[in-house]
């Protein structure tokens, strides 16, 4: 893991800004989501990419009775169903 050497604050209502070379390296827009993970004492933060719900794979992921499932588990399911 790289230290960048940044420097936030926590506010009061517990949020921090993200610099915008951070931002820019992950492709971060406003409005995208952001993953919270704790491993021991870091705070880990990943954007958001929506994944299977089955396999946890995130590559051609479609939206199935508003459920996201990538193309290779809905084919599997369309042979159980039929």
């Amino acid at each position: 893991m790289k230290s960048l050497g940044i420097v936030r604050k926590v506010d009061e209502l517990g949020r921090i800004v993200l610099p915008i070379e951070t931002r820019r390296r992950l492709e971060l827009e406003p409005g995208d989501g952001v993953e919270i993970f704790v491993e021991k004492d870091r705070v880990i933060l990943k954007k958001y990419e929506p994944s299977c719900l089955f396999c946890g794979d995130a590559d051609d992921v479609v939206l199935y009775k508003d459920k996201r499932i990538c193309r290779n588990c809905l084919a599997e399911l369309q042979k159980i169903d039929g």
